[in-house]
């Protein structure tokens, strides 16, 4: 039998041995963009950052975190030391988690209005950086780049 107690002490144990391990995570993830290996990184590669952590945050919620570790003399870097106790709570908080998949599916079969699985990329970049938060043109041609069909030149979202 389980006591509440050992159930809580199992909790910090476990705890904390996930804390070491994200922030190795989060140091790793670091350390790619810290191209002077002087602990900064320039403030532009924070969303870059947190995302390849898995955590997808909207434009809003990004500067809301920048905002949170960036210096209050704002000098276009941030510094790990800051960054690290933010990031370990974002990712012990389970918070930005992608959207699930079958919710992507159902947003572009909105946008699909003759079902067929695809869409024009003309019509992907209207809808994309026309609402909601707009994606800049760089980050279209990226996605597209990426997502564009060479030989059919469509954006395929469902398999055929």
């Amino acid at each position: 039998m389980t006591t509440g107690a050992s159930v809580m002490e199992d909790d910090i144990d476990s705890a904390g041995a996930v804390v070491p391990t994200l922030h190795r995570r989060i140091s790793s993830a670091f350390d790619v963009f810290d191209h002077e290996s002087n602990h900064t990184v320039d403030v532009r590669e924070i969303g870059t950052i947190i995302r390849s952590l898995g955590c997808f945050p909207t434009e809003a919620e990004l500067h809301d975190i920048i905002a949170e570790i960036e210096e209050e003399e704002a000098s276009g870097f941030i510094r790990f030391e800051k960054f690290l106790p933010v990031m370990t709570k974002i990712l012990m908080d389970n918070q930005f988690r992608p959207i699930p998949e079958d919710l992507l599916l159902q947003a572009f079969e909105v946008l699909d209005e003759q079902k067929n699985g695809h869409l024009e990329p003309k019509e992907l970049t209207k809808y994309l950086t026309q609402e909601g938060e707009p994606f800049s043109q760089e980050e279209m041609d990226e996605m597209l780049s990426a997502a564009l069909d060479p030989d059919k030149q469509l954006v395929f979202y469902r398999v055929c």
